[in-house]
């Protein structure tokens, strides 16, 4: 099976991360979307982050109706920092019958380089890239391991749902109403 791994702190998981996993599991070639949830981007802060077992329960919760999108804590597993490279090895040894790929937005793309054996993903792995506001594909436009998707654009990011909600702001479909919830009863980002 082709499986597409969209990996994100997922802090919270929103509308946007949905659209762009229902887009990759329905127009592309991908069979399977899963929502790798991460401890902790190496190239990111932490600090904002909230517990990594609530975050899964959220992407778990937003995906429960979801016929072709999973969510995997295969990273919550692994030694920290996680890093993609290591992950996709893990997975391609648990699963041999599985075609894994990645998904990920145009920004992250300009900044590949940066990534652990950036060099080993390019050459083993398809990446299906999703546009982000800001952040055209230049250098690996033409790399045969790059797929350009029309993903519909997002400019909702988790930032701004964690910043609204904070200040008690109405953030009601920007995630699924059962993340909403789950936000709510735990008093989460406030």
């Amino acid at each position: 099976m082709k499986i597409g791994l969209f990996f994100g702190s997922f802090n919270p998981v929103h509308i946007g991360h949905l659209i762009i996993a229902n887009y990759m599991a329905n127009y592309t070639n991908l069979q399977q979307v899963w929502l790798v949830v991460s401890p902790h981007n190496p190239l990111k802060e932490k600090s904002d982050l909230i517990n990594m077992y609530d975050r899964l329960e959220m992407a778990k919760l937003a995906t429960e109706d979801a016929i072709n999108i999973r969510v995997s804590d295969v990273e919550l597993k692994l030694p920290q920092p996680s890093y993609t490279i290591d992950t996709l090895a893990y997975l391609h040894e648990k699963y041999p019958e599985h075609e894994f790929s990645l998904i990920m937005g145009s920004d992250n793309l300009t900044s590949i380089k940066k990534w652990k054996n950036y060099e080993l993903i390019l050459r083993d792995y398809h990446i299906h890239i999703y546009p982000r506001p800001g952040f055209e594909i230049q250098e690996f436009k033409d790399h045969p391991s790059i797929t350009s998707t029309e993903t519909p654009l997002m400019e909702l990011s988790a930032t701004f749902i964690r910043k609204a909600v904070k200040e008690g702001k109405n953030v009601h479909y920007f995630v699924h109403d059962k993340v909403l919830k789950f936000i709510d009863s735990k008093n989460l980002y406030r």
